[in-house]
């Protein structure tokens, strides 16, 4: 079954780690792909931008608008993710706790749904 992995991140707790602890949370996302690229389990990544680098588009009456900022207020943002495929619901929650960022921060694992549904 294919997981997404997403990273959740309050960015004034991340800059309040010290910067040895960020530097080795990035660091730790280099083994951990080496691992599930060894496993084949990864699908793919990739970390997002700050929250201030986004714009959300939106369609009403058939006019697109952009804005500026993400469209929920919230303290934590989607800071990345990873796409899997682990055999079992218990091997996705562990791949999750092997992201560095777990540590620090929450990891929600999700299935992916396949075009006909849910792969349960």
């Amino acid at each position: 079954m294919k997981y997404l992995l997403i990273i959740h991140m309050n960015p004034a707790n991340w800059e309040a780690l010290p910067a040895e602890v960020r530097e080795a949370v990035m660091a730790g996302h280099e083994e951990f792909i080496k691992e599930l690229t060894g496993t084949g389990e990864l699908l793919g990544f990739a970390a997002l931008a700050d929250p201030s680098q986004t714009r959300t588009a939106r369609v009403r009456d058939g006019e697109l608008t952009v804005t500026d900022g993400p469209y929920l207020e919230a303290k934590e943002w989607l800071a990345g993710y990873y796409a899997i495929e682990a055999e079992t619901p218990e091997r996705a929650y562990e791949l999750a706790g092997k992201i560095p960022d777990a540590k620090y921060f929450a990891i929600e694992v999700r299935p992916i749904m396949a075009s006909s549904g849910l792969e349960m």
